[in-house]
């Protein structure tokens, strides 16, 4: 069970990478978007009203399997608030997250009309 707490830690820290960098994904795969658009919905509603993560509530369970105790504190603040960079900069940098999810879903949005443009000039 211990490998089991490393591998919903593992998958939380990616499911958090793609929360802020995944919608540049949707500049290749536009499909992608609609997936991107989930995951930074509920990324914003654990933050914001607050809910718990069904990934913090796995690696809760999974630890008490593996005989250790539970968390307190959700996945951010344990992992990534305090340790990544300190508490003071939370606001600011929840601030750049959001600028960079909207600013790559603009680039997406952009990056296809050019494309969409190009292939109607070629093609008159």
């Amino acid at each position: 069970m211990d490998v089991l707490v490393t591998v919903i830690l593992v998958v939380h820290f990616g499911y958090l990478a793609f929360v802020v960098v995944g919608g540049f994904l949707a500049w290749r795969w536009p499909r992608m978007f609609w997936v991107h658009l989930a995951a930074a919905a509920w990324g914003l509603a654990v933050v914001g009203i607050p809910l718990t993560c069904p990934l913090t509530t796995a690696e809760n369970w999974a630890r008490r399997e593996a005989g250790q105790t539970e968390q307190t504190a959700g996945f951010i603040d344990r992992y990534i608030e305090g340790v990544l960079y300190p508490e003071r900069y939370t606001l600011p940098l929840q601030v750049l997250v959001g600028v960079t999810v909207v600013g790559s879903w603009v680039g997406a949005y952009l990056y296809r009309r050019h494309l969409r443009r190009r292939v109607e000039t070629v093609s008159l």
